[in-house]
């Protein structure tokens, strides 16, 4: 058996000792993020900015670069870098708030994560670092300059990377056992010229001690090859750091991690070795690291002098042993570096289909290493958070009824999957959801732990609502858990029904809450809000209407619908255990026709138009529909089931149920009676729109003049392009129009757009549908694909080829450029930067160039199911 593969099981989430217990879970910023914040007004990002982050001791999180921590994050090691001409180390990526950037938030650096296994057994990342120095200021001063409609300023447009005069830092690491780190930091010298560069391996203790919590000080202090690391509660570790290429050893640094209060506010110091000593020391020579060699944070500090074009390696050790001078970074070290990379190349071998090109394996291997990569202990005490830490000043009055006031039942210390550890260092409840359905190809243990885990009484509102992400946990986001627990329950393979019915009995709870608070009329036609698609209407819809009344939502009520099908398969799979399950089916499968009925039947269907939308619901009884063509009447589609012959056999009395409700309630029949006659294996369809419907909305969707793009389905039509909609709304005109790139509203911070890129969370779902519907329509259902070219094509074939466009977002075109890259030159021509991927928010509507956060490898890691998916269809004997 391929040794990664036994990890997996093995790697329990919280054993000390398991494989698990190590790996990426340090986040790649956790300045600027609300745990840190404790303003009155709620400005994250001004209340804590990037110039704190060196000096100021985080109360809730750590960050830094490749960097590794154990499950609770109690010891923390990563990468500091100086180039001797940067005004400070490099120890995170830098980036722009959302006030300073000109399309929102945004990492200005360039870093990969190219290779995890499940247990993190073997890691690789990657960094390219300046020889000049860091241009912070220009970055900062000319996105203030440029507005929305310029692009965004570029570190590649600074020019610090001419001439490649810039150093490619690979660092890997490799676990001999669960408690034995090996690490090799690779410092490539890619300018013309020989340079120098400081490296500093950093070891530190998150702060616990600082808060008036009684939590005791751990220590760090010096011996003989490395630094010793003793905490009360992990034991006792050490860090062997070996010799630089003259075999001279690196010199060892030591500081608190503790704030540096007379640089950041003036007052006097708790320490003179504060959290930035080490800087201080190594660029300014400054006195501010112990002497005596203890403290909380320590660097092995190396000064490496590298001829152009020339690599050194440096090699370290993290073990739960006190002596750092017995480690072996020798050949015992290179045998577990080799043999951990043998076994990664083994287990992705097995995981990809054979017959699969090589780019693609390529593709499918990076988006696998950057969902690994991208998780993170995630710690918020929501009640402390508002009342404020013992030896800490009160929290401003008004926070105790601003941010959050409604959650102070949520307690997360947890390691989570994050959208993205720069951009979105926190979790996001339907983000999570996708990035579980591809992590159960990589791990469905940890998958369906993330699922149950925001169920868990830590996380769900006592009112049953799942926590939205830490900006506003009352948001409200798709409801799309238990889609996600049967496509995890799928893809491992059918059989943890003890693991589908604990999480159906708390998503019961979420749907009651669904349910009782977003019909605001109880006629099955749902608000919800934003519903996480940020800009895509007219106006803002999770603020107060700009009239009088309230918006009765297409996507809301299909999300709904799609909720109360899923809920009702997974009740029919557990009544194949237990045939209680089958009373609950039957609950799910009448909120199903009637939540599809009143989307069909109370004007969200245009029967003009042939689409679905929102409907503006005013004071006065009028109903406006919003005729905005975008994703939100697409959803309707997803909420589709399909029946298999043996269901009268296997759920008597559900089929009874069912056959007396279409006989004795025929005006909620038409959603539940889609007959398919001559298909294998199909009964019964339950869908939304019915065939004759989902012929007209695909000629939209299909239409490239419209929707599909070279690379997938657009969020919103491009037919707003030339016919933008305008709606007066309180006496001013909203507009919508298709704005294919970044955002040209300030709406949710302006970084993120649904008017127009491709998005991959709902193209997947969208391909997802049309399988379910050639499933009971067959192979005579056909629509011309791309719609008027006259070539038809089965639903299955449509969802191939959408599978197709999506995956070529990262392969070559015949002109050797990948289309995720857009316009950047050196990543489309430098081979060296050629095959380093990131997977972007969201991609340009027309060119399929990346846009948004850089390493949302979070839910466009679902590239990798895409890839299966299609060499599994295309293998013999697949049907």
């Amino acid at each position: 058996m391929i040794a990664e593969r036994k990890r997996v099981p093995e790697a329990t989430r919280t054993a000390a000792g398991a494989w698990k217990e190590w790996g990426p879970y340090l986040s790649e910023r956790a300045w600027g993020t609300v745990r840190e914040d404790y303003s009155e007004a709620g400005t994250a990002w001004e209340y804590f900015p990037h110039d704190h982050a060196r000096s100021r001791a985080y109360r809730w999180s750590e960050d830094g670069l490749a960097g590794i921590c154990d499950l609770r994050q109690r010891l923390c090691l990563a990468l500091a870098l100086w180039n001797g001409r940067d005004p400070i180390l490099k120890e995170r990526i830098f980036g722009l708030s959302g006030a300073e950037g000109n399309h929102g938030e945004d990492a200005k650096e360039y870093w990969w994560y190219l290779d995890s296994t499940p247990a993190h057994s073997w890691m690789r990342w990657r960094y390219h670092y300046p020889q000049a120095a860091f241009p912070y200021e220009r970055l900062v001063a000319e996105n203030a300059r440029r507005g929305r409609a310029d692009p965004e300023f570029e570190l590649l447009d600074t020019g610090v990377f001419d001439e490649d005069r810039y150093w490619a830092v690979t660092v890997d690491y490799a676990k001999a056992a669960p408690r034995d780190v090996c690490m090799t930091v690779r410092v490539e010298n890619n300018g013309p010229d020989a340079a120098v560069i400081h490296v500093l391996p950093t070891l530190w203790f998150r702060n616990t001690w600082s808060w008036g919590l009684d939590d005791p000080r751990p220590r760090l202090c010096a011996a003989e090859g490395g630094i010793v690391a003793e905490h009360d509660v992990l034991g006792t570790w050490a860090l062997a750091a070996g010799p630089g290429p003259d075999d001279d050893r690196p010199e060892l640094l030591f500081c608190e991690n503790e704030t540096n209060f007379a640089r950041l506010f003036g007052v006097p110091e708790t320490t003179a070795y504060p959290k930035d000593g080490i800087g201080d020391h190594v660029l300014h020579g400054a006195p501010t690291v112990n002497p005596g060699g203890e403290g909380t944070k320590a660097a092995a500090w190396y000064r490496l002098a590298i001829p152009a074009g020339r690599a050194t390696e440096l090699r370290l050790r993290l073990r739960d042993d006190p002596d750092p001078a017995g480690a072996d970074l020798g050949r015992g070290f290179t045998r577990v570096m080799a043999q951990r990379r043998k076994e990664a190349d083994e287990y992705y071998a097995a995981l990809t289909p054979p017959g699969t090109p090589a780019e693609e394996a390529m593709v499918l291997r990076q988006a696998a290493a950057g969902l690994l990569w991208s998780k993170q202990f995630y710690h918020y005490d929501v009640d402390r958070w508002l009342n404020g830490d013992p030896a800490g000043p009160p929290p401003p009055a008004a926070r105790r009824t601003g941010r959050n006031a409604r959650w102070r039942h949520l307690d997360n210390a947890d390691v989570l999957s994050m959208p993205d550890k720069w951009e979105y260092p926190w979790y996001a409840a339907w983000d999570l959801a996708f990035h579980c359905v591809a992590l159960a190809h990589l791990d469905p243990e940890l998958a369906k732990h993330q699922l149950s885990l925001l169920c868990r009484e830590w996380y769900m509102h006592p009112g049953g609502q799942l926590p939205a992400y830490e900006w506003a946990f009352g948001d409200v986001n798709p409801p799309v858990h238990a889609w996600a627990a049967l496509r995890v329950f799928e893809i491992d393979g059918n059989r943890d029904y003890e693991f589908l019915e604990r999480i159906f009995h708390k998503l019961l709870l979420n749907f009651t809450w669904w349910v009782n608070r977003e019909d605001a009329e109880g006629n099955n036609v749902f608000q919800g809000g934003f519903l996480g698609l940020d800009n895509i209407g007219p106006f803002d819809r999770s603020a107060q209407l700009p009239v009088a009344g309230h918006l009765e939502q297409a996507d809301g009520t299909a999300w709904m619908a799609m909720y109360c099908l899923n809920l009702l398969e997974i009740a029919h799979l557990l009544a194949g255990h237990d045939p209680t399950y089958e009373d609950v089916a039957t609950k799910f499968f009448e909120h199903f026709a009637y939540i599809a009925t009143a989307l069909n039947d109370q004007g969200l269907w245009d029967e003009a138009d042939g689409f679905y939308y929102d409907v503006l619901h005013c004071s006065g009884g009028t109903r406006l529909p919003l005729r905005a063509r975008s994703m939100v009447g697409l959803i309707p589609v997803f909420a589709v089931c399909a029946f298999g012959e043996d269901m009268p056999k296997r759920l008597p009395d559900f089929a009874r149920r069912v056959a007396w409700f279409i006989a004795h309630k025929p005006e909620f029949a038409a959603p539940v009676a889609h007959l398919a006659e001559g298909v294998p294996g199909c009964k019964r369809l339950l869908s939304v729109p019915s065939p004759e419907r989902l012929r007209r909305i695909l000629e939209k969707v299909l239409d490239q003049t419209e929707f599909l793009s070279p690379y997938g389905l657009r969020s919103l039509s491009a037919c707003h392009r030339d016919h933008p909609l305008e709606i007066d709304a309180g006496g001013s005109t909203a507009r919508l129009d298709y704005e294919p790139a970044e955002s040209a509203t300030g709406l949710f911070g302006g970084n993120s757009n649904w008017r127009g890129p491709v998005w991959f969370p709902l193209n997947y779902l969208a391909i997802e549908a049309l399988r379910r519907y050639h499933q009971c329509l067959g192979d005579d259902f056909t629509v011309e694909m791309p719609a008027g070219s006259g070539t038809r094509m089965t639903l299955a074939q449509v969802a191939g080829d959408l599978r197709r466009r999506l995956t070529r977002l990262f392969l070559d075109d015949p002109a050797g450029r990948r289309p995720a890259f857009g316009t950047a030159g050196r990543f489309q021509a430098d081979p060296r930067w050629h095959d380093l991927l990131t997977f972007s928010e969201y991609f340009h509507g027309d060119t399929g160039a990346g846009l948004g956060a850089s390493h949302q490898t979070g839910w466009t890691a679902l590239v990798l199911n895409l890839i299966l998916e299609t060499r599994r269809a295309n293998s013999p004997g697949h049907r």
